[in-house]
């Protein structure tokens, strides 16, 4: 029995994104609001994507509860990296983590507040002030659910801009063109065991990490790696 032998629904998108954390659903959001038709494929409910573990915050040099700059952020991750991390893209999270806490914030993220209203950072370690001469609050939170409000947040913001949500539904392979471009992703909904291919201009990959490859791990059982494999 052949590929050929099995039924494909075929849909078609200006954009479909696979996986729906806090990066698939920025992009999902993003996409829709600039007016493109956007699909996003996810094998669990986007609020109960792995970003929702996430606690501690968001690490960005707002200054808000003491000086602080986006070079000594970079600083620090370099050398927390052990020099081992790419520099370049080092300093380009760092620098545009300042806009993006703000952008957040504007689109409804709750994060904690300090008694003057702005929003509230933590010092975490490793994080210091003038190349490692003091210490540093740097990281944004929402309390201690921090992914939980970023995930409901997008999500709302996704939905709002008419963003299609295909749920429970496996990717397993990418459609390539004889360029090699891609065109599209081939699915598994899980309900019912069909296919669906999903046609589009534009494919963006925000499966998550792979974790669950490794023996002792404390990821969620879905971080197996799938857009790895497909890719």
């Amino acid at each position: 029995m052949s590929i050929k032998d099995y039924k494909i629904t075929e849909h078609k998108y200006d954009v479909v994104v696979v996986g729906a954390g806090g990066a698939g659903l920025r992009a999902t959001f993003g996409m829709a609001q600039k007016g493109l038709k956007t699909a996003c494929i996810t094998k669990v409910f986007p609020t109960r994507s792995h970003t929702v573990a996430a606690q501690g915050g968001i690490s960005a040099a707002l200054g808000n509860m003491g000086e602080d700059d986006w070079r000594w952020h970079m600083y620090d991750t370099v050398k927390g990296s052990d020099w081992l991390g790419d520099q370049d893209a080092i300093e380009y999270m760092c620098r545009e983590a300042i806009p993006a806490i703000v952008e957040l914030e504007h689109y409804g993220v709750p994060f904690s507040r300090t008694e003057d209203g702005k929003i509230y950072q933590r010092p975490f370690g490793g994080m210091t002030t003038n190349y490692g001469e003091g210490t540093a609050q740097r990281t944004c939170a929402a309390a201690d659910r921090t992914g939980h409000a970023i995930l409901h947040t997008l999500y709302q913001q996704s939905l709002k801009h008419d963003a299609e949500f295909f749920i429970e539904y496996f990717a397993l392979d990418l459609i390539m063109d004889d360029d090699g471009v891609c065109r599209g992703v081939l699915a598994l909904k899980m309900d019912d065991g069909t296919l669906h291919l999903f046609r589009s201009h534009m494919a963006v990959m925000a499966t998550g990490g792979y974790g669950r490859s490794f023996f002792s791990c404390t990821s969620a059982h879905t971080c197996t790696g799938d857009g790895n494999a497909m890719a």
